[in-house]
């Protein structure tokens, strides 16, 4: 059975969802939204106090790192952005940290300068901490002698409290070195992600796809446990799942997927794994 027949569902939240039906759909492969996440700012007076004394406070933190694409848009105000960019590069400097390229090009979307962002090298195993570690390791010394901390910008559960935030084990790995190397990490959840509230037709195009063959694309272990939470096991086991990271992978196994590949995020990674047949 070519690719070519086969629909990818994609489980993203909106508007990346439709963004990567249009994108896929210009390349020739069938491919729907079906979003498996919803993302709203964190709307908790704790959530939201937390949020407006971290942006005051920016210059306190010799990096400021922002898990994904949601984090750059829910944190970076205009005035924070422009505050950011108009710092002497020659002195030490608030950078921005950023695990991926989808979450670099959405703070440059809001004008953050590029030479302000780190994030892993283009031919990195993974997009992930660990490959961003890589990149800004050298800098934790000298935060460290500045007393500069790092303040990671993530979501948050509906029903997180605030002193709870260290969780997520890629986050949590890199506090740890930081912590290590000497550098203070504070947290800070400015959205949430929550399951999303499904239509009837939401729900029988899910049951649809886990039995005609369509490969879900699963970005998050969240999403594979929010459609665990719908289905069973055994409907699951019927389906093919395509996921960007171990961690993943090993979720949707565990969920009761039988069938599960392993690629990197990037679309142009998404499609050349759809090539080689899964």
């Amino acid at each position: 059975m070519g690719h070519h027949s086969r629909t990818l569902i994609i489980t993203r939240p909106q508007p990346e969802a439709a963004d990567w039906v249009a994108q896929l759909g210009a390349r020739g492969l069938a491919a729907q939204a079906l979003p498996l996440i919803e993302i709203a700012a964190a709307e908790t007076p704790a959530h939201q106090a937390a949020s407006a004394q971290a942006r005051q406070h920016w210059q306190h933190y010799g990096a400021l790192m922002l898990v994904s694409a949601n984090a750059a848009r829910f944190f970076l105000t205009p005035p924070l952005v422009q505050a950011l960019g108009q710092q002497p590069r020659s002195a030490p400097h608030t950078r921005l940290w950023c695990p991926g390229p989808g979450t670099a090009q959405a703070a440059r979307a809001l004008g953050v300068p590029a030479d302000l962002i780190d994030q892993p090298a283009a031919d990195a195993p993974q997009f992930d901490s660990e490959s961003l570690w890589t990149e800004v390791a050298s800098q934790a010394p000298a935060m460290a002698g500045l007393g500069k901390r790092v303040l990671v910008v993530r979501g948050a559960s509906a029903n997180t409290p605030v002193d709870q935030l260290l969780q997520g084990s890629g986050r949590e790995w890199l506090a740890q070195q930081l912590q290590a190397a000497g550098v203070a990490v504070d947290f800070v959840g400015v959205y949430e992600r929550r399951a999303p509230a499904w239509t009837a037709a939401q729900l029988a195009q899910a049951a649809q796809a886990l039995a005609d063959g369509s490969i879900w694309l699963f970005s998050s272990s969240e999403a594979v446990m929010h459609l665990r939470n719908k289905f069973s096991a055994t409907e699951l086991g019927q389906a093919h799942a395509l996921c960007t990271h171990a961690r993943i992978a090993q979720a949707a196994r565990a969920a009761g997927f039988v069938y599960v590949k392993q690629c990197r995020p990037a679309l142009a990674d998404v499609v050349a794994s759809l090539e080689s047949g899964l």
